[in-house]
């Protein structure tokens, strides 16, 4: 056993096989991918990586099933008691459930739509099969209950070992609320006794929180639950979806967008590279069209230097949310960009006469539900009996949840970009933005 000095948790203790499995090339890879992308251009602090945001999460993994054999104890009719290979498998999918991220991936995956998510199963197959990874599995005998638990394919599991690393809250989720907050200064805390309420049903070995006792509400863990759920969307609203990091995000997409569809770059290449090798390749191609490949370096140098192209067009939810559909089937379609491309090439040679020079102009239309989050954590409340259900089936019983779950969708936000620097022009582009877009499209941007 080797113990890890880390800033969040304190120590962390590590086998001799996980350490085999941190040293592994696929794994350490992730030391240059930051777990927050490129929220460093607007926190100069949130450097942190999903290197130690996995080993993080294998750590507050623990810290769950610990609680949950506690909770057998008082209860060893009710509970399941999680046995030892239990804990060594899950300790592991926990600590590999990050590493198919690729560089900026939140970005050009699941804001975008330009490639599957990072955790389809496909990607894992590939990153856990025929590598020094998966070999180093294979030795410890672990490669097909790992996969089962971050893929939901293969073997049937237990549902704990799934919802342990895959739920609403769970073992990725309290290390990165917590380690984001460390790491951006932002005063956003959860009370970490949330764990010690986790337990596993005997019956169906579903993971739950027993809001019941003696037939009453325990109103205090439901509101840490709550207090979770809060600190996620705070973060969401801040730092996650900050229009600068939107910004510099929606930059870096459409780089490595030109260099997908001109043939420069392959999307399995993303999976060796970190987050400073694919800003390096990217200012090393040569789209085959000197005016492509011109736009590119020009983007890249942009984004090296902090260049962000500046709000033009910002038409939110709650303003437009009659149009979201129409908006989402012109420009979010995932595979199919040519009518935002036509869009915005109409727009930049508009500008380009009106003008007198060249103009870039980015539209960035993220998904209808990239802000969408369910309580789907189960829990068992008064009235229920034995039965566990998601939080989010008493939202109407709580305020606070129903709350939540109606601020989400006012996050989404569909902007317009530009490389204009002075306001008067950019005004004037805003009016030309807003005279192309559907009618009725309601601006909320004043400049």
């Amino acid at each position: 056993m080797s113990i890890l000095r880390d800033p969040v948790h304190g120590d962390i203790e590590l086998s001799r096989d996980e350490l085999r499995l941190v040293d592994t090339l696929e794994f350490q890879r992730l030391r240059g991918i930051q777990q927050l992308g490129s929220a460093s251009l607007v926190y100069p602090g949130a450097t942190h990586t999903r290197f130690e945001h996995s080993i993080g999460t294998l750590h507050v993994c623990d810290q769950l099933l610990h609680a949950c054999n506690k909770n057998a104890a008082r209860d060893p009719a009710g509970c399941h008691r999680v046995t030892d290979e239990e804990r060594r498998v899950l300790r592991t999918a926990a600590l590999l459930h990050d590493v198919t991220h690729v560089p900026y991936g939140h970005n050009i995956e699941d804001q975008t739509g330009l490639l599957p998510r990072h955790d389809e199963p496909a990607r894992f197959q590939a990153v856990l099969g025929a590598t020094e990874l998966g070999a180093e599995l294979d030795r410890q005998g672990l490669r097909d209950d790992v996969l089962a638990v971050l893929t939901g394919a293969g073997r049937t599991v237990p549902p704990f070992w799934r919802q342990v690393v895959s739920d609403t809250i769970d073992a990725d989720l309290l290390d990165y609320l917590r380690r984001d907050a460390h790491y951006t200064g932002l005063e956003l805390r959860y009370d970490r006794r949330v764990v010690d309420y986790f337990r596993v049903a005997r019956g169906d070995g579903r993971m739950f929180v027993d809001c019941e006792k003696n037939g009453m509400l325990r109103e205090d863990i439901v509101s840490e639950l709550l207090r979770v759920l809060e600190c996620r969307y705070h973060f969401s609203e801040r730092v996650y979806y900050h229009h600068a990091k939107v910004a510099a995000g929606a930059l870096l997409s459409r780089m490595v967008e030109l260099a997908l569809r001109a043939g420069a770059l392959q999307k399995d290449e993303l999976q060796t590279m970190t987050d400073a090798s694919l800003v390096l390749r990217l200012g090393q191609l040569d789209l085959g069209s000197a005016a492509a490949t011109e736009r590119l370096h020009r983007f890249v140098a942009r984004y090296r230097r902090r260049a962000l192209p500046k709000r033009v067009v910002v038409l939110p939810w709650y303003q437009n949310q009659e149009l979201q559909a129409e908006l989402l089937e012109r420009f979010f379609t995932p595979g199919r960009p040519e009518a935002r491309f036509q869009w915005e090439a109409e727009l930049e040679a508009v500008a380009q006469r009106t003008f007198g020079q060249p103009v870039d102009v980015i539209l960035y239309c993220p998904k209808r539900r990239m802000q969408l989050k369910e309580a789907k954590t189960l829990v068992r409340f008064p009235g229920t009996g034995d039965r566990t259900l998601p939080l989010d089936a008493f939202a109407e019983q709580i305020p606070r949840l129903r709350d939540l779950a109606e601020s989400y969708p006012r996050m989404w936000k569909l902007y317009v970009f530009t490389s204009l620097e002075d306001k008067t022009a950019r005004r004037q582009l805003q009016r030309l933005c807003l005279e192309a877009l559907p009618a009725g499209c309601r601006n909320a941007l004043a400049l």
